[in-house]
């Protein structure tokens, strides 16, 4: 009998048994991961490894053969996991009501929800009304394969130590897998009433199956150890000392912490060190308390701080291969680096993709990615349940954390405490962080809360002086200030609040500085561009204006973009006004590494304008009015001042202590609140209407992307040049542009090749346009970023 259809490297399908197996021992090793969780009944993972190991016996319907001797066999139409039940009623008959229940559902949810539409939902798909209609769903079943199935299944009850009185076959699988579904039904069809406890411990039951079914689905190879040990954290402390980098007091304060950390230390002082180094410690204790191998999560806001990281990770454990990239664009990420060894675009994407996948089967022990791919987990269903499991028992480093807008920031920290509940410890690392935000940290973490440590090792770096300037960044004046600062052969990073005003200084400068200084002196960086096509300008921005770089003059004209996607060090700064945790990641890219006297940094007044169908002005279109006049107000009241990150943590405390930071703290706590009850309470695990949730979720953190009609060709070409779909998908992603949330009424949507086209106007220097839609929707430059 087999599981799976013949395919490549398995001609004649898998086996069942041989599929089976490989279940159990992928329960086998999730469970030596990670260990016992302390939030679920003891019994727990005895229940995953038997349901496992029965997930799939359903299969032995002779229709069920009959679709999967084949690529292409006849449809069966039914759902092999309700079959399924009867070999874990049978089987387990002299368990308790409660264990076998728990199995049974670690069965039936491993891919389909249990209650929503009829066709999708197991319990409207089964009103069965006796065991005869039930069993008739499932056709003919050979008597005899169906006992040589069962009695090779006790026998690895037996061995396995699983289940020690299995009873002599004689029942009616399909009448005893009635019974059970019959049981379940009346536990979860309305699972609102069940006890909250018993809510998370059905989603962990399911996220643990999932996990081992797939990872035996794609013969997965899960690493065994984590490498950011005790022992790794001897031989850092030991390779720093040899290269005359001694400890600092933060980083020994960090080792030799027990619980979770918050860690202000300014920029350059040793962090991610330190960070390790706590890591490494949380690693030791928490194996010491059988919590198995926990998983290392760097987690942090910006894809070019990750892509950085990797490969800072990747030198300190001497293996790129035990380090995965967790974020939207993780593809992209292995595209680029494979593309670096070489010239076949096709065989690199293929490559990509197969690390990419092995990354979303959970085989490195260390990761390195966004908060947002883990949030994920909160959404549930079979996948999303898997993410769960796997960062129970997890140690998570937040970096960069900053005081987000109120609904990602309640949303962060429900996670945070969710991590907390299943058994996680959590380091907060940044160099400003206002008091309001510490508070909540620490009432996520309760009753220990954050231990704090402060570096204390002389005075924080004076990179940055303040000028604030009263007229617009777009003004005359303005941009002939910059000018000036051109002729005067500085590096100069002028950041616009939005795309209009990107361009706007970009055509304005673009003649004088290419005259003065050549060419390639003078780049556009926004978020409106082919993926294609921004790679090429930040390849040529890192080479010009990349830390630690020899110095070159030359002009970068940026949005927000700037701030979260490139390591880079410029002589001074022009920007428009903004929100203050927004000014200070545009500071960071101005004298990066402090080997010059501080440099200015000027801030220039937005204009307020009302967008979109809002009554409120919003600073140059984008921030909101009220933060944004707030911090004016202090920038003005300082404007001469030498900066340090110390002195920026105050003026954010100074913020947050006002009307609007009182507010801005109800608000994130309600965003907490209704995140628990949406995402977490798991009030009805198992319902269809958590793909409904899945979408909102994708609404908040996801735009929408398209290509140009001019583009499709290109597109489809790309589709077609390898045979596997999602590497095709990956090498058309060059030809995509990121569009806002709305872009969907912007254009229309390809079927064929899946995709948003639209009808624009595009330059490889300036990026998109315009869009050319009839429709009440329309693209306006500086309306959105």
């Amino acid at each position: 009998m087999r599981a799976k259809s013949p395919h490549a490297g398995y001609p004649h399908g898998e086996a069942l048994t041989d599929h089976l197996s490989a279940t159990l021992a992928g329960a086998r090793l999730l469970h030596a991961r990670v260990g016992r969780i302390d939030a679920v009944p003891e019994g727990f993972w005895r229940w995953v490894m038997v349901a496992a190991l029965l997930h799939d016996a359903g299969k032995v319907p002779e229709g069920f053969q009959a679709m999967v001797a084949a690529p292409r066999g006849p449809v069966w139409g039914q759902r092999h996991e309700v079959y399924s039940l009867g070999f874990v009623a049978d089987l387990l008959a002299r368990w308790s009501n409660d264990d076998r229940s728990w199995v049974g559902l670690g069965v039936l949810t491993h891919h389909r929800p249990l209650t929503g539409p009829t066709g999708r939902a197991i319990f409207p798909t089964h009103q069965d009304t006796d065991p005869t209609a039930f069993a008739a769903r499932f056709g003919r079943i050979d008597p005899a394969a169906q006992l040589q199935l069962r009695e090779w299944l006790a026998a690895v009850l037996r061995a396995e130590e699983l289940a020690t009185d299995v009873p002599d076959p004689g029942v009616d699988l399909a009448e005893s897998g009635y019974r059970l579904l019959e049981a379940l039904r009346k536990q979860w069809e309305w699972a609102e009433d069940n006890d909250p406890d018993d809510s998370l411990t059905a989603v962990l039951v399911q996220g643990a199956v999932t996990f081992a079914d797939h990872v035996s689905s794609a013969h997965s190879q899960l690493l065994p150890h984590q490498p950011v040990d005790t022992a790794f954290a001897h031989q850092l402390s030991t390779d720093m000392a040899a290269a005359g980098r001694k400890l600092r007091r933060h980083q020994c304060e960090a080792a030799a912490l027990d619980g979770h950390m918050l860690l202000r230390t300014p920029t350059g002082s040793g962090k991610t060190e330190a960070a390790v180094l706590w890591a490494a410690g949380q690693v030791g204790h928490l194996q010491a308390r059988g919590a198995g191998q926990p998983r290392l999560f760097y987690l942090l806001p910006y894809l070019a701080s990750i892509n950085a990281m990797v490969d800072r990770f990747a030198t300190m454990l001497g293996d790129p291969d035990a380090v995965g990239v967790v974020h939207s664009k993780a593809a992209a990420f292995h595209l680029n680096r494979s593309l670096c060894v070489t010239d076949d675009s096709v065989e690199a994407a293929r490559q990509a993709v197969s690390r990419t996948a092995a990354t979303r089967l959970f085989r490195e022990l260390v990761r390195i990615g966004t908060p947002y791919q883990l949030l994920r987990g909160a959404l549930a269903g079979p996948a999303c349940a898997s993410i769960l499991i796997d960062a129970a028992n997890s140690v998570f480093v937040l970096d960069e954390l900053h005081a987000y807008e109120p609904q990602r920031m309640g949303m962060i920290l429900s996670m945070i405490r969710f991590w907390i509940r299943l058994g996680g410890r959590i380091s907060v690392i940044s160099a400003t962080l206002p008091r309001r935000l510490v508070e909540l940290l620490d009432e996520c973490a309760a009753p220990t809360g954050f231990q704090q440590i402060y570096a204390q090792d002389g005075q924080w770096p004076q990179r940055h002086r303040l000028l604030v300037d009263e007229s617009h960044l777009t003004g005359e004046g303005s941009r002939a200030r910059i000018e000036r600062r051109l002729r005067a052969g500085q590096s100069v990073l002028v950041v616009a609040n939005n795309v209009a005003d990107a361009r706007a200084i970009h055509t304005a400068l673009s003649p004088v500085a290419r005259q003065l200084l050549g060419d390639d002196s003078v780049l556009l960086l926004h978020s409106r561009f082919k993926t294609i096509d921004r790679a090429a300008i930040e390849s040529k921005i890192r080479q010009r204006f990349g830390t630690g770089r020899p110095h070159q003059p030359g002009l970068l004209v940026a949005t927000q973009v700037v701030e979260v996607s490139l390591d880079v060090s410029f002589d001074a700064l022009h920007t428009s006004g903004a929100p203050l945790e927004a000014l200070i990641q545009r500071f960071g890219r101005v004298n990066r590494t402090a080997d010059r006297p501080p440099a200015d940094v000027v801030v220039h007044r937005p204009n307020y304008r009302r967008r979109g169908g809002s009554a409120d002005e919003w600073a140059d279109g984008v921030y909101e009015h009220e933060p944004t006049e707030l911090t004016m107000a202090v920038l003005e009241a300082h404007t001469g001042t030498t900066l340090d990150e110390q002195l920026l943590g105050r003026w954010l405390d100074e913020l947050y202590e006002s009307p609007w930071g009182q507010r801005w703290t109800h608000h994130v706590r309600h965003s907490l609140a209704h995140f628990d009850d949406q995402f977490l309470s798991f009030e009805a695990p198992f319902d269809h209407a958590r793909h409904e949730l899945a979408e909102r979720f994708d609404d908040l953190f996801d735009g929408v992307e398209a290509i140009l009609s001019e583009d499709r060709g290109r597109y489809a070409a790309a589709l077609d040049a390898v045979e596997d779909l999602r590497a095709g998908r990956l090498l058309g992603s060059q030809y995509l542009i990121p569009l806002p949330h709305y872009g969907k009424f912007l254009g229309s949507y390809d079927k064929d090749l899946n995709v948003l086209v639209v009808d624009g106007d595009y330059d490889p220097v300036q990026g998109l346009e315009a869009i050319h839609r009839d429709t009440h929707a329309n693209y306006q430059l500086g309306q959105v970023i």
